[in-house]
Order: C-alpha cells, then sequence, then structure tokens
C-alpha cells in the first residue's frame, strides 16, 4: 500500500509504503486501544454507582461531623475551666466581704441577728432535679453563677445599708457638743447651784465657765448652724449654735464674735474670741449645752466623747 503525501512545506510530494507487517501492528494497536477504553468505561460505571457515592459521602460527612464536635467540646471544655477559675475568685472575694461585713457590724455595735454574714440568705421554693452529668457542665455553671449572683445582692444590700448606719453615726457624732470649747484652762464655775458673785444667794448655774485669758479662741463644740451672734444683756457676746435634734450649745461673754448668724461650722471652727462682756466678774467663758430649751450639764457630753 502507497501512501502519498503533500504539504506546502515540501518541495515536493512523497510517498509512503505500508507493507503486511504494518498494517497488522496498526491492528493490534487499534485492538488495544478499544479494550482499554472498554475497561475504563466499566471501571468508570462502577465507580459513579449511586449506592457508592452515598457510602463514601457519607463516610466523609460522618468523619467531618466528629472532627466538628471534638473541635466544640475542647472548646466549651476549655471555657467551663477558665469560668470554673473564675468562679472560684469570685466566691473568695465574697468570702471576704462576709468577714468585713462581720468585723463592721461589731464595730458598730449592731446585733447579730440583723446582718448575719455568716449566713446564706433564705431561700425556697419547689425541688426540681436535673440530669446527673460528670464533671462540670454549663448547667452546673449556670446554677453555681445565679446562686453567686444572689448572694453578691444580698451582701451589697447589706453592705450599703450598714455604711448607711455608720455614716449616720459618725455624723451624729459630730452633731453632737463633743470638743472642748477652750483647749486650755480649768473650770472656774461648774454645772448646778452655786452662790451668785453679784448677788450672794443660791443660784442655779446652767452651764460650765473656762478661767482663761482674754483672746483665747472658742471653738464649736459641734458642728451645726448659728441661729444667734449678737449682745445679749446677761450672756455679753454670745454665739448660740444649733446643732439639730434640739440641741444647742451657748458660748457667752466674748470679747469678739468671728461668726455670724445663718453661717454653717464645723467642730472645732473657731467662732469667737473669750473677754468679760454682759454678767461677768472677769474674764472666762460660759459654755452651755441644751436639749429641748432644758440646760445640760455639759462635761457630761465631753466625758461621753472622750470615752
Amino acid at each position: 500500500m502507497n501512501i502519498i503525501l503533500v504539504s506546502s512545506q515540501l518541495a515536493k510530494a512523497r510517498s509512503v509504503t505500508l507493507t503486511k507487517v504494518h498494517l497488522l501492528v496498526l491492528a493490534v494497536l487499534g485492538l488495544a486501544l478499544f479494550i482499554g477504553a472498554v475497561l475504563m468505561t466499566q471501571y468508570a460505571i462502577v465507580r459513579l454507582q449511586p449506592g457508592s457515592i452515598s457510602n463514601e459521602l457519607r463516610l466523609w460527612l460522618a468523619s467531618a461531623q466528629q472532627d466538628e464536635q471534638q473541635k466544640q467540646q475542647a472548646y466549651l471544655r476549655e471555657s467551663l475551666d477558665t469560668m470554673a477559675k473564675r468562679l472560684g475568685q469570685m466566691q473568695a472575694q465574697l468570702l471576704r466581704l462576709d468577714t468585713l461585713g462581720t468585723r463592721l457590724a461589731k464595730i458598730s455595735g449592731m446585733k447579730p441577728q440583723e446582718f448575719s454574714f455568716d449566713q446564706l440568705p433564705a431561700q425556697g421554693g419547689p425541688y426540681v432535679p436535673v440530669a446527673q452529668q460528670a464533671g462540670v457542665s454549663l448547667d452546673n455553671m449556670n446554677q453555681q453563677l445565679a446562686s453567686l449572683s444572689t448572694l453578691l445582692s444580698d451582701r451589697s444590700d447589706k453592705l450599703v445599708a450598714l455604711e448607711t448606719l455608720l455614716m449616720q453615726n459618725t455624723l451624729s457624732k459630730r452633731l453632737l457638743p463633743s470638743v472642748a470649747p477652750i483647749t486650755d484652762g480649768w473650770y472656774s464655775s461648774n454645772f448646778g447651784w452655786r452662790i451668785d458673785p453679784f448677788t450672794g444667794n443660791n443660784a442655779m448655774h446652767e452651764g460650765v465657765d473656762y478661767m482663761v485669758q482674754a483672746g483665747t479662741p472658742i471653738y464649736a463644740s459641734a458642728g451645726g448652724v448659728v441661729v444667734y451672734a449678737d449682745y445679749h444683756p446677761q450672756y455679753g457676746n454670745m454665739v448660740e449654735i444649733d446643732h439639730g435634734n434640739d440641741i444647742v450649745t451657748r458660748y457667752a461673754h466674748a470679747s469678739r464674735l468671728l461668726t455670724k448668724v445663718g453661717v454653717v461650722v464645723r467642730r472645732g471652727q473657731v467662732i469667737a474670741k473669750v473677754g468679760s462682756t454682759g454678767r461677768s466678774t472677769g474674764n472666762h467663758l460660759h459654755f452651755e449645752v441644751r436639749y429641748k430649751g432644758l440646760a445640760q450639764n455639759p462635761v457630761r457630753f465631753l466625758q461621753n466623747a472622750a470615752s
């Protein structure tokens, strides 16, 4: 068999002669390619059957889901461990708050049953059990956090109430005549019955007299509002301070007044200077404490404050 090859790149046509051997080799190669194509087609048909696709896809999805679940469980365990550590820290802080609250309650002098920091707050309600789970679970953690939140709220309310009572106690002490109006000096006349220096008759002395030099500072015995700061026929130059709760203090016979009506004074603030004005025989301070208009012994207030 002759095959003639014609090409524009060739100067002239060429001819190829195929013998019987060449034809036999070509036939064998063609048969081999055909058999190979048939085998590949059958293999593809077997691989692409619906049953095989479903099984392999199911196995792959199951493996992917298992990996994802393992990752989620590992993350959850790590989160629960962190929450458990934080919960332990909060419980330790709560214990310190209980200890502090108990000490403050004792210091303030309140009854133990009023603020029981060492006892859990009262609770109640029907019992609804939950399934038992091994280890730390999210439900268990939520229950502990809810319980801790209740305890913190209870302790917070108690500490706020305790703070208010302590502030009231401190404020009440500051509004009581607790500071001596004179830092140096001695009593020249005490509270009670005495011989009047002008008449020689027995008379009631409604305060105490401090024997000091003229110009000595006079201090407010407690905080309050000045309700009188002027000359009085009996008391001379006098300052009267209202401390609330029907308590009033008077500072008489001053040589000079350093405040005026309406001024809010602090405990220990200088309000006047010692002198001998009004019904007085010499330089001294006449100090009175009155409760609901009745004269009280000032020494008793000062002694209670010192104790």
